[in-house]
């Protein structure tokens, strides 16, 4: 697709796709990355040759299917910080407030176990579910149920003793 052509797609479809995207999400930042990268996926790989509704139709899909994306993976990080905290709470009778940081999750995730680390990225912070992760690493969907909730468990242990 040449330069003039992306430009013409950019111009006649972003308004539309950050409109849905916003309207899903209710986040303008985010809708507009999703608009740009439904924009920038339909021009590097998205199929060619289509008609100008058939166009439309396919970059409206992929704007709404990335738009729950998101949706999904922001309804995990919240339900997996609302168990944390309730776990927190029953452990940590002695902790002061702001003890917990951004840094020190990273840092106890980060000194996880490889498979432990790599299990609980996919499911919490990138929103997949046990199946599609037991597809990209080749483990059974059971396997990968058992990791997590190992890596949750060990996530923890860690962060109590932060």
């Amino acid at each position: 697709m040449s330069r003039e052509e992306s430009v013409k797609l950019y111009n006649t479809y972003a308004r539309k796709l950050f409109n849905i995207s916003f309207r899903i999400l209710h986040d303008s930042g985010e809708a507009e990355e999703i608009m740009q990268d439904t924009i920038l996926k339909y021009i590097t790989t998205g199929p060619k040759f289509l008609s100008e509704v058939q166009t439309a139709a396919w970059l409206s899909k992929t704007c709404i299917r990335k738009s729950i994306d998101v949706l999904r993976k922001k309804k995990r990080e919240k339900l997996f910080l609302e168990e944390y905290e309730v776990e927190m709470e029953d452990a940590a009778v002695d902790a002061k407030p702001g003890d917990l940081s951004i840094g020190n999750i990273r840092k106890a995730i980060s000194e996880l176990p490889e498979a432990s680390r790599l299990v609980l990225t996919l499911i919490l912070l990138e929103g997949l579910d046990y199946e599609e992760v037991a597809n990209y690493t080749g483990a059974r969907e059971g396997t990968i149920r058992v990791q997590y909730s190992r890596a949750r468990a060990k996530l923890a242990e860690k962060l109590r003793s932060m």
